[in-house]
């Protein structure tokens, strides 16, 4: 069995593995990175490092995530590839308030190719939510923006 913590996206649940969450944090504050992508929410200093936020609904959906109570940032230890030194990636995702124990093989592809949305991966349908998508970490940041993220976390907070 796996914990996974879950989101949403507009009406849709999704879930990401919950040994890649850092820890959970109210809805922050951040640092604007201009010239970034629109999902790119900012920057947030977390103990003396930069760490990039994407607002995950936006990247996904082209809106914005609601400003509620239940929208959280959730710092997750983002490897671009296998073997890559873990770095903290800031998700500002909706609805991040429960969670979902199950095992991982319960969670199968849709045989859909998701396009650039290459994070997308195999869906489980749950019995309260319906489907519930599992959202791949690694997967998250194409190359480009992954250096621009990561470079321009570091120039924002260097003095």
């Amino acid at each position: 069995m796996k914990l996974f913590l879950l989101f949403r996206l507009g009406n849709d649940h999704y879930a990401l593995d919950a040994t890649e969450v850092a820890e959970v944090l109210p809805l922050t504050a951040l640092k604007q990175i201009p010239g970034s992508p629109a999902w790119v929410a900012g920057v947030l200093p977390r103990r003396g490092q930069p760490v990039p936020v994407i607002d995950l609904c936006a990247l996904a959906t082209g809106v914005a995530s609601a400003q509620r109570t239940s929208t959280r940032t959730v710092l997750v230890h983002y490897r671009r590839r296998e073997g890559d030194a873990p770095r903290l990636l800031g998700l500002r995702l909706e609805q991040a308030t429960e969670t979902l124990r199950c095992a991982p093989e319960s969670f199968v592809e849709t045989g859909i190719d998701a396009g650039t949305a290459r994070y997308l991966g195999p869906v489980r349908h749950d019995e309260l939510r319906g489907l519930v998508q599992w959202v791949r970490v690694h997967a998250l940041l194409p190359d480009d923006v992954h250096a621009m993220l990561f470079d321009a976390a570091h120039d924002a907070c260097v003095p």
